[in-house]
């Protein structure tokens, strides 16, 4: 039996790094596997350890998936019964966004973290494009940071066409592993590749006719950097659904919310029309952000109509 790490994952096969030989052999898996109850749709993830054989033809059949530390797993937007690995065993997760070119939207942010804080994984926000960012933008910028570093979070302004944060951003992803994140169009891609040129991630333009980034990471993968750690770079994501959580799941993911909640006068407060509530009391004085309080209500509502993304998702 041998060791290795799963570098790259495309569906049915796999690409899985020798720990001691850096051999890089194509590895195939059988059986369904679980997490939390429900099927995944890929139970191999990139970032995963395995214990693997060598089969005919040099190919190799994957035995064993060693424990993971931790993982990113979102619902499959195309099974909404079963979940999808993001990736396993990181060191931190960055999603990425901008504030114009695409359009940002706030609350993808905030699904994100929804994702990555139930298993403690350190995220940070990062804002590319900020060579197109006009006053109005930039203030705009501001507000979000202000946001987001209150609660707990790094927040990083970056632009790989004039060169803004790209020292910060390297420091950032030094001798870690970190996945990397965001939606289609938002540079990921031409950001990695202006500290990284060898990687040549493929890079795409933003379509004219629907305003929205085209898709240009296939498969998740593993790329090691050369001054140290590596980044797993995922497809863009277009859409976070999570109607297979419960509601209490998204209270306690949400810092600031799960903070106030413990002064709410009933234990089982839902922080919406219930008196006295904390919540809804920290909204109205400015200490949670209301951007952050819609996306809590969304969320709640999505989680207890599970019919919610079949009238949804041709919106």
């Amino acid at each position: 039996m041998q060791k290795g790490i799963v570098i790259k994952s495309t569906g049915s096969w796999y690409l899985v790094k020798n720990i001691e030989t850096n051999e890089v052999i194509q590895s195939r898996i059988v059986g369904r596997f679980r997490i939390n109850n429900k099927y995944l749709t890929n139970p191999v993830a990139v970032g995963d350890e395995v214990e693997y054989i060598i089969e005919q033809e040099g190919k190799g059949m994957i035995k064993k998936i060693l424990p993971r530390r931790n993982y990113v797993v979102r619902q499959s937007p195309r099974q909404r019964q079963n979940l999808h690995l993001l990736a396993s065993n990181v060191d931190q997760a960055i999603v990425m966004t901008t504030i114009i070119d695409p359009e940002l939207k706030i609350g993808f942010v905030d699904r994100f973290l929804l994702m990555t804080e139930a298993y403690n994984i350190p995220t940070v926000l990062i804002f590319n494009k900020a060579d197109l960012y006009e006053a109005e933008e930039m203030e705009y910028y501001e507000e979000i940071k202000t946001i987001y570093e209150k609660i707990g979070y790094t927040v990083m302004l970056v632009s790989a066409e004039d060169a803004i944060g790209l020292e910060a951003f390297q420091t950032l992803l030094k001798d870690k592993t970190s996945l990397i994140a965001g939606q289609s169009g938002v540079g990921k891609s031409t950001l990695v590749n202006s500290i990284q040129p060898q990687l040549e991630l493929r890079t795409g333009e933003i379509s004219d006719y629907s305003g929205k980034g085209q898709h240009t990471t296939t498969f998740a993968e593993m790329h090691p950097l050369t001054f140290g750690g590596s980044i797993i770079d995922t497809p863009g994501i277009k859409l976070l659904a999570f109607t297979h959580l419960k509601p209490d799941d998204i209270s306690h993911n949400f810092r600031e919310i799960f903070k106030a909640s413990k002064d709410c006068k009933y234990g089982d407060c839902s922080h919406r029309t219930e008196p006295f509530c904390a919540v809804k009391t920290a909204v109205e004085n400015g200490a949670i952000a209301e951007s952050r309080y819609a996306s809590f209500l969304q969320l709640l509502e999505e989680t207890e109509d599970q019919n919610y993304w079949e009238r949804h998702k041709d919106a």
